[in-house]
């Protein structure tokens, strides 16, 4: 039974494809900013959170295009510099648990260990490999256990650079006559610059080639550190996201011995401090509804009243529909792939006044997000 549920959920993407992405493609406006297309500019936002994950291995333009397809206007990329200075989208740099690099003989005297962020990382990181070398690799299902059903993808899809998922964005807009856009993330911002690697010049200028210098671009650049954001705010135009997390501090902060954390950003004077140069505010959802000891869903905190009060729009990440990411009492079962309740759980963050949110199954949240609009 375990492995017919997995098939069904397998195909639901596909089929969600003639029911949301199609319809809701006929129907769509335009604007950049808008919420999910027809449903007017102050609405909530819906991000592909690494384009579909939760239907096609993350961050492959299969992933991408999924996205756009089932309805969402905007997706998120994160972004990590290789060898001979291109970006290329990847959740980190080490490439172990996201590709079958561990399969080519070819490239395993790479494999090293590696202190990132205070971490030490083993494995095979993008900063060692050219584009062309890493355009060898092939990209592979990242939580197996969640999405055994995505694991039929292994081996389809190459790593995409940053200017392929805007070459993809723009013709998928022509197709889909509607504005698409991304949310590119800047991943370890300090690390990178530490080995001479900085991943800004390199989104500065892919920024400025493709015309999204811009108040108004279909474009929200992300980072969980604060210096780098507040250097952009001052080299492009493009709206800022200052991304924030329930634990620990940026990593900035600590590199300079800042005793600052990611609460002292979330404070009513850290929020006017961060409306100084970013548009958005990315925090972790728990910091809007925490989680009781039992891990239930609780009551809102003042996060997102402060944040509007201070100017920002509040986007939190990340929703998924597998039961181990959603509040206990949510959950339909102990299977680790099988889908909860999400629908209750968007619906309250909805209901606590977000601007939109980071989801791995895009098509559900659009689905959320209709009901709670009610149209």
């Amino acid at each position: 039974m375990k492995r017919k549920r997995v098939g069904v959920l397998a195909l639901a993407g596909l089929a969600l494809l003639s029911v949301t992405g199609i319809a809701s493609a006929a129907a769509s406006g335009g604007s950049a900013d808008a919420a999910a297309h027809g449903r007017g500019h102050d609405d909530p936002v819906i991000i592909g959170h690494r384009g579909a994950p939760g239907y096609r291995p993350e961050h492959t333009l299969a992933s991408y295009e999924l996205a756009y397809r089932m309805g969402v206007d905007w997706v998120d990329v994160d972004l990590v510099p290789t060898k001979d200075g291109q970006l290329v989208a990847r959740h980190e740099p080490e490439i172990g648990g996201t590709t079958d690099v561990a399969s080519h003989p070819e490239f395993a005297n790479r494999k090293k260990t590696v202190v990132l962020d205070g971490v030490s990382t083993t494995g095979w990181f993008t900063q060692d490999f050219t584009l062309a070398e890493l355009k060898t690799l092939r990209a592979v299902e990242r939580i197996p256990a969640n999405r055994p059903h995505n694991t039929l993808y292994n081996g389809r899809y190459q790593i995409a650079s940053y200017q392929e998922v805007l070459d993809l964005t723009k013709r998928l807009g022509r197709e889909l006559h509607r504005t698409l856009g991304t949310y590119p993330e800047v991943k370890h911002s300090t690390f990178f610059s530490s080995i001479g690697n900085p991943t800004e010049p390199k989104l500065v200028a892919l920024l400025k080639h493709n015309g999204l210098d811009r108040p108004d671009a279909p474009a929200i650049i992300q980072s969980f550190e604060v210096s780098n954001l507040i250097e952009l705010h001052k080299q492009v135009r493009t709206p800022l996201l200052q991304l924030t997390s329930a634990k620990g501090a940026p990593a900035d902060f600590v590199a300079k011995g800042d005793k600052r954390t990611y609460a002292d950003l979330v404070t009513p004077q850290g929020l006017r401090d961060v409306a100084k140069y970013a548009k958005y505010l990315g925090p972790e959802k728990g910091q809007i509804i925490p989680l009781d000891a039992a891990g239930n869903l609780t009551t809102p905190t003042a996060l997102v009243a402060d944040a509007h009060k201070a100017g920002l729009k509040v986007q939190p990440y990340t929703f998924r529909n597998e039961n181990p990411f959603l509040p206990a009492n949510l959950r339909s079962s102990a299977e680790p792939d099988a889908y909860g309740d999400v629908f209750t759980e968007e619906a309250a963050f909805f209901k606590a006044g977000v601007d939109g949110f980071f989801a791995d199954q895009p098509d559900t949240a659009l689905e959320s997000l209709h009901a709670f609009l009610g149209r």
